[in-house]
């Protein structure tokens, strides 16, 4: 499961995910919002990929037609709205374990700075904690958790064939045009692919 069918996947699952949709020459983006501009592959290296995050619709409109005209032909260009990590992290789950590992903020922080306030393993009935044991309430550890053994059910061809399956998922606000959160916060994943 590379990036591109991964999008697909979440948006059949029944995690709360981006509300994502294909950018193409028509598409008009709402300048009431910001918006993430993402790009995946059909197939091969889909690491690293040019996107553009939290940007003005005129700003995000501009990059994504861009990289349309650069990637239509081997791929495609999604777009959501912007939102505001509170929390973030990632979820691996396998045949016998659910892996959380948690930072403060926005992903990139865990991925890109190596940075981790919390890493939780679930395997069986057991619970290990590495890092700030109360950085994640019981609550969202119990949330996280049974969304893993969701995945663990919905693509059991691929956990039963022992593959592995890495999520990316935010405890995130929607955000107002000057990037201050608003509403409710609400947990959102955002990729899934085997690793």
């Amino acid at each position: 499961m590379n990036k591109l069918m991964g999008f697909y996947e979440l948006k059949d699952s029944n995690l709360p995910s981006v509300p994502w949709e294909v950018y193409d020459e028509n598409t008009k983006l709402d300048s009431s919002l910001l918006w993430t501009v993402r790009v995946a592959l059909n197939s091969g290296k889909d690491f690293n990929l040019p996107r553009i995050i939290g940007e003005t619709a005129s700003a995000a409109q501009s990059e994504a037609r861009r990289l349309y005209e650069l990637y239509k032909d081997r791929g495609m260009i999604i777009y959501y709205p912007y939102f505001i990590a509170d929390k973030s992290g990632t979820l691996k789950v396998d045949n016998n374990s659910i892996v959380i590992e948690a930072v403060s903020k926005d992903l990139w922080n865990l991925v890109t700075y190596n940075k981790k306030d919390l890493t939780v393993i679930k395997s069986n009935d057991d619970f290990n904690y590495f890092g700030e044991k109360d950085f994640l309430s019981s609550e969202e550890i119990s949330e996280l958790v049974r969304y893993g053994e969701n995945v663990r059910k919905y693509f059991r061809e691929y956990i039963y064939s022992d593959k592995v399956l890495l999520l990316e998922w935010s405890y995130a606000y929607n955000s107002s045009k000057d990037k201050k959160p608003k509403g409710e916060r609400y947990l959102v994943f955002y990729e899934i692919r085997e690793i």
